[in-house]
């Protein structure tokens, strides 16, 4: 027996009309495409209930093909008002709201809009939350005599409430003859969302029924206000949990810094979805969990879940919290093998990972292999190559930037004049800072000031400086007033660096590294007096010195190295090689700096013991004897580097031929054949 296509049917049976009969028999993709075809083919598409029937298949939920269904609308000549709804909830279907309000207007032109048209259209601007175009329908609704439309009614709460205007949305509500469920949540919805939890709760005890998007809308707004505990109890009493109030009951304990409650319950639940996984990651991301964050990453793909790029964006930006360049080689190696775009987000942090884990080389790699580079893009890499020293290359970067186009932001200029501080170009710095202002109209923020004081403390500039801090037009930061007392530290000038000690003690008096750098610049002057002050100062106020912490990586194992440390399994051989070091240092002609000590020691050499015992040389010491020669060695340091740990780092990487890569808490610095790529020291 011979299989008949649709198409054959039609031309066998009804060569000169259409039995329309078939028309509502087609259901799938293929037969509504095959219908279309032969439409067109015979010339009977302009017959009215055809049009219209082909539309509506396509805009059909089951099919919801946008392309083919705007295709047939345009070739109808003179659509029906019932068309141009059909067309316009499609788009709303295919998340192309705007292009739905566009659509409206054109419909304005044609026919009064219907209670079935203000629904659709008012939840496109509820989906981009365009208030005020969403006030101007509201307007023409009430106008045309259909404010009192149940539907209408109901999709105007829902606008209201997303756009943050409670209060308009609560008067239509309280207007509604007919209140159902969806228009109590939108209502609930809307004061959860304003913060305004009490309310949210009184609404939601005068519900006279609930469904599970009720439960977890109240159980979120909670959350997101800080009443985790009280959000728990809801979430406790819930008749029925679904995955949605698990997941968003976990992202309120991530958000509250319960990461251990948020575990239990995770632990605890039926079924997870990658939702569940990319709050668990996420959550320990935010908590500065980053080993736990990588740790559920590989649970995740165990348990065969396969990331989106919130999950990726995510897991790398952990990596970067850890510094673990390894671990983000290989995270990237996945990425490459499954094919996935760096266009988006995705790309700009496996930048930033590459950058801040000191791969420099590497960010660049990946910049220059994104085809359609963004924003973001350019100033991820421009940010990582300032932080690395390399001025000319983020400069040049931000050239070709311009030239091409791309509208550089307030962070793209964070990262330019950053560049320019790290290399003492102050003209550069003023040009930059001043284009930001007046060609792309961007206000400075206190990062552009605090940039712009950098550069001038790092070149010996401290009473400019001094002055555009007293310019500024917002109450200058802790770190501004740091960058002013490290400056004055460095230049040895103790006038400014009492004056910024004050104020930097009056804004933030825990802040160790204020008294810390205090101490070095008196030390420095050799009044040893005014340190011991500044130690039984810090004394009183119950603080301590951070001890310099170095970390180097090896063989996907982190090795952590404190001042003095000798409980690492290889300390015979590190201070074996230390001594190696101080024997060539010397025969270098190395002089040690030991003006910076803090503890007032007579002896020279008990100086120079304090200073070899530092965290960084421990750090290279393992280095030189774990890694292969010519290989780079890359260490992480909680504090920043000394002045004489920085000349012997520089020299090192000359005696031993290596590139030695040191991240301190305040920039990169690239030793590479006796040179450094900072401007830090001089």
């Amino acid at each position: 027996m011979q299989t008949l296509t649709l198409s054959n049917m039609l031309h066998q049976h009804f060569p000169d009309a259409l039995h329309f009969s078939l028309l509502k028999s087609s259901k799938t993709h293929q037969e509504t495409q095959q219908l279309h075809a032969f439409s067109l083919k015979t010339g009977v598409f302009s017959h009215p209930s055809l049009s219209s029937r082909l539309l509506s298949l396509y805009a059909d939920p089951n099919i919801n093909n946008l392309r083919y269904a705007r295709s047939v609308f345009d070739r109808i000549q003179h659509p029906s008002l019932v068309l141009w709804n059909i067309i316009l909830k499609c788009y709303i279907q295919n998340q192309q709201s705007h292009e739905a309000i566009s659509l409206f207007v054109l419909l304005l032109g044609h026919f009064p809009p219907d209670e079935f048209t203000f629904p659709c259209v008012i939840k496109a601007c509820a989906k981009l939350t365009a208030l005020k175009e969403g006030k101007q329908i509201h307007g023409l609704v009430l106008k045309l005599g259909f404010g009192l439309d149940k539907f209408v009614q109901a999709s105007l709460v829902n606008l209201y409430s997303k756009c943050g205007e409670i209060g308009s949305g609560y008067t239509v509500f309280d207007q509604m003859d007919e209140k159902d469920l969806v228009s109590w949540n939108s209502l609930l919805d809307g004061y959860a969302r304003c913060g305004e939890v009490k309310a949210a709760m009184k609404v939601f005890d005068e519900m006279p029924e609930k469904d599970c998007f009720s439960w977890t809308v109240l159980i979120d707004g909670l959350a997101k206000c800080g009443e985790v505990e009280t959000a728990r109890k809801i979430f406790e009493n819930m008749p029925n949990r679904n995955l949605v109030s698990w997941n968003t009951m976990i992202n309120g304990f991530m958000k509250a810094g319960d990461t251990n409650s948020a575990c239990k319950l995770f632990d605890q639940m039926p079924t997870r979805n990658l939702i569940t996984w990319n709050s668990m990651i996420g959550g320990f991301k935010l908590n500065l969990r980053f080993l736990e964050a990588l740790e559920m990453f590989e649970r995740m793909l165990e348990e065969e879940f396969r990331p989106t790029h919130a999950t990726l964006v995510s897991v790398i930006s952990a990596v970067s919290g850890l510094a673990s360049l390894g671990t983000g080689r290989l995270i990237h190696s996945y990425i490459v093998k499954n094919g996935i775009e760096l266009d988006g987000v995705v790309g700009t942090v496996l930048i930033e990972m590459y950058s801040k884990c000191g791969g420099i080389d590497s960010a660049v790699t990946v910049f220059r292999t994104i085809s359609h580079k963004k924003l973001g893009h350019w100033t991820a890499i421009i940010v990582g190559l300032s932080i690395h020293g390399m001025a000319d290359h983020a400069l040049k970067l931000f050239l070709e930037m311009r030239r091409i186009g791309v509208k550089p932001n307030a962070i793209t200029f964070v990262g330019v004049l950053n560049a320019c501080s790290h290399v003492g170009l102050i003209n550069d710095g003023y040009k930059y800072f001043n284009m930001m202002i007046n060609e792309y109209g961007i206000k400075p923020a206190i990062e552009h000031y605090g940039c712009l004081v950098d550069i001038l403390c790092r070149a010996g500039c401290l009473e400019e400086a001094k002055d555009i801090i007293e310019e500024m037009p917002m109450r200058p930061n802790k770190v501004i007033w740091m960058t002013l007392l490290s400056g004055a530290r460095n230049h040895r000038n103790t006038k400014i660096g009492e004056y910024a000690a004050q104020y930097l003690i009056e804004l933030a008096p825990e802040t160790t590294g204020g008294y810390v750098v205090l101490s070095n610049m008196y030390a420095v002057a050799g009044e040893w007096e005014k340190v011991s002050k500044v130690r039984e100062m810090m004394k009183k106020r119950g603080l301590r010195k951070d001890p310099g912490c170095s970390s180097i990586e090896h063989k996907g194992v982190v090795h952590n190295f404190i001042v003095g440390d000798k409980s690492h399994p290889q300390t015979k051989e590190i201070y074996s090689k230390l001594a190696e070091m101080r024997e060539k240092l010397k025969l270098a002609g190395h002089v040690p700096d030991t003006s910076q000590v803090l503890l007032y020691i007579e002896e020279e050499e008990e100086k120079e013991a304090e200073l070899e015992n530092h965290s960084e040389r421990l750090a290279i010491a393992f280095g030189l004897n774990n890694t292969e020669a010519g290989c780079p060695i890359r260490i992480m340091k909680n504090l920043r580097v000394c002045s004489d740990c920085h000349s012997v780092t520089k020299l090192l990487s000359k005696i031993y031929s290596r590139e030695i890569i040191v991240r301190d808490n305040s920039r990169f610095h690239h030793f590479k054949d006796g040179l450094c790529s900072c401007k830090d020291f001089w």
